[in-house]
């Protein structure tokens, strides 16, 4: 019978192009990836590689035993979270993870569609930089990523991503910031207090080209990667900062901000990333089907 190791070191060996890398990655001898792949190939009868260069290439057989072992693993990781979300007990369990720089609001207008099944589902969030939650998904820690970046094309890490939604971006400022640094937007903004989301943020180089764009050198007083910290610190006068069109109704209700101008120009996307290839979790469906209403709320 077909050994899940077996297809496990073949998958890696196809994915990196050599078993030294592969055997890098796995953390593992390159001499028992290529007693595996041995034995797998005497299993099927049909060599799986062949040599180009200093690499490895796939032959025919070798790219079909591909296809199939991606439909395995990803059964593999659908089963695996199946038995994560509780399927068996009764019990839906979501377990979300959510980047820093995502605004709290938003992240709770999304999620809050997860919550109909009332108290038989228990939902378990955890906050981090993007790179460190991809690894928890990976290792099946969690069911889903809420992002403002998606997957790289052809990365090493196997997800798929779905866009939730996308908004511009408005500017605010506590009322009496907003009273010292009156005038027409965006001009207004020349050599103003600001607050930018930090580097890892996708709109970070987006606003810093903005500003360049219309000549307005604002004196960045705080780079947060936490958008909470941030808005706090907005909250006290102390910058002007941005936030999705799509929260401006809440921004101004809850925090007492006023809006500045809309940035027509910066597009914010926010996604959804998860390692299944159809998404058979109820929560996560609908989160997916209700995040076009929270959009929809903004610009």
């Amino acid at each position: 019978m077909l050994n899940y190791k077996h297809l496990h070191y073949f998958h890696a060996v196809a994915t990196h192009g050599s078993v030294a890398r592969a055997a890098e990655q796995l953390h593992v001898t390159a001499q028992a990836i290529s007693m595996q792949l041995q034995v797998l190939e005497e299993q099927l009868g049909e060599a799986l590689f062949q040599k180009k260069g200093r690499g490895l290439e796939l032959t025919e057989a070798g790219k079909t035993v591909l296809r199939y072992a991606e439909q395995i693993f990803d059964l593999g990781n659908e089963l695996e979270q199946a038995v994560r979300r509780g399927v068996f007990t009764g019990e839906e369990t979501l377990r979300v993870g959510i980047c820093d720089v995502i605004a709290k609001t938003l992240a709770f207008r999304l999620l809050q569609p997860a919550r109909e099944a009332g108290l038989a589902m228990r939902l378990i969030c955890r906050e981090g930089r993007f790179e460190d939650l991809v690894l928890d998904l990976t290792a099946h820690k969690l069911d889903l990523v809420i992002a403002d970046q998606g997957l790289a094309t052809g990365g090493a890490v196997r997800g798929y991503t779905q866009l939730l939604g996308s908004s511009t971006l408005t500017v605010f400022g506590h009322p009496t910031l907003c009273q010292a640094w009156p005038g027409a937007f965006p001009q207004r903004l020349r050599n103003a207090p600001f607050l930018l989301p930090g580097q890892e943020a996708a709109v970070h180089t987006q606003l810093m080209s903005w500003f360049e764009r219309h000549d307005l050198r604002p004196i960045t007083v705080g780079e947060f990667d936490d958008g909470a910290l941030l808005k706090s610190f907005a909250c006290a006068g102390t910058g002007f900062m941005v936030a999705p069109s799509a929260l401006s109704d809440i921004v101004q209700a809850e925090n007492g901000l006023e809006p500045v101008g809309v940035i027509d120009s910066i597009v914010e996307h926010f996604y959804a990333v998860s390692v299944e290839r159809r998404e058979r979790h109820p929560a996560v469906r609908r989160i997916l089907e209700g995040a076009g209403r929270v959009f929809a709320r903004g610009d």
